[in-house]
């Protein structure tokens, strides 16, 4: 049985993962849909109430029977790579490929829906609050009155993207920024904000969620650290991540929001104040954590090749490898 992952040819996080499953035996077909028509091919019958078929990248093939699991990481968009690429060929080959592979019994990290779902940032914030997690008063609005509103009420705010960066497009990162005293708010009107109340943290948390596994890091905000710098990614600090016990009520709350999302993978953000509490600021369903290991020494890769190499309960029996036996 053969894990497929879904991801763009430069993804160091996959890299360390299919370090792990080759190293156990267990046979990965790694592809881009970006390049479906070129090197990525597929072919499927509709045959006694299910499709069977294959895909091939690169010259390997593999049977959609044949798949344990799917690693949908960080995919191109499909066919974007095509000879003659266009919105319509997008759009079939992308129902091609996921419609073909949500009709086998291959388990997902992540679903397609649920991945797309999970991506939405009012619906994390809900999802967290409703799940036990400590959420930062925020607002999202085209109002600049609204705005204004809310700063009177939470006098220290920070501004950040709705939707985030897109994966393939890590150029256009915009840093959570934090708001000058006397803002107009008037640019609120061309574009919805994000307005979050500032939490002053001691440090920041990654969780990195992989099934029931919960692998947390924390790095230290530096006391002389500039206070206006509040995004992680862009802050000059030299302390590294380090290992952090998860709180039990905390680890009740994250796993309820993944089962809740349907995710079987998530890299969690918080902001740890100074009583100790984590609070949520996002969930990252298809979040990095190379970083995190590379600091902390934490197994997070053969954490995640595990569950890949894991079959389904009661289904393909367990390949003789050191990442399926170790897998229970």
């Amino acid at each position: 049985m053969t894990v497929l992952i879904l991801t763009c040819e430069e993804d160091v996080t996959a890299d360390m993962v299919v370090v792990h499953l080759n190293a156990a035996g267990v046979p990965v077909v790694r592809l881009d849909p970006a390049d479906l028509t070129q090197t990525v091919a597929l072919s499927a019958e509709y045959v006694h109430g299910g499709f069977r078929g294959h895909v091939s990248s690169a010259g390997r093939l593999v049977s959609l029977d044949a798949l344990r699991s799917v690693w949908v990481r960080r995919p191109g968009t499909a066919a974007a790579r095509a000879p003659e690429p266009s919105a319509w060929l997008t759009e079939e080959a992308s129902q091609a490929l996921y419609g073909m592979l949500r009709g086998g019994g291959a388990r997902w990290m992540n679903h397609p829906d649920a991945a797309r779902r999970a991506r939405h940032k009012p619906w994390q914030l809900r999802l967290a609050q409703r799940s036990g997690l400590p959420v930062p008063a925020t607002l999202i609005t085209t109002f600049p009155q609204a705005a204004r509103d809310f700063a009177e009420r939470y006098p220290d705010l920070v501004v950040k993207p709705v939707s985030g960066a897109h994966p393939q497009d890590p150029p256009r990162a915009v840093p959570t920024t934090r708001v000058p005293p006397g803002t107009d708010f008037a640019a609120v009107a061309y574009g919805p904000t994000l307005l979050q109340r500032r939490v002053a943290k001691r440090a920041d948390i990654r969780l990195t969620a992989v099934g029931d596994r919960l692998l947390a890091a924390r790095k230290e905000t530096p006391d002389d650290g500039d206070s206006d710098v509040v995004d992680v990614r862009f802050a000059p600090s030299a302390a590294p991540w380090r290992p952090a016990e998860v709180p039990p009520r905390l680890a009740d709350s994250v796993r309820t929001y993944l089962r809740e999302a349907e995710l079987a993978y998530g890299a969690f953000d918080f902001a740890e104040d100074a009583d100790g509490t984590w609070w949520f600021l996002e969930c990252n369903q298809s979040g990095q954590f190379g970083f995190v290991e590379v600091d902390t020494g934490q197994p997070i890769a053969l954490t995640v090749a595990r569950w890949l190499a894991r079959p389904e309960p009661g289904g393909h029996p367990r390949p003789t490898d050191r990442c399926g036996s170790a897998a229970h």
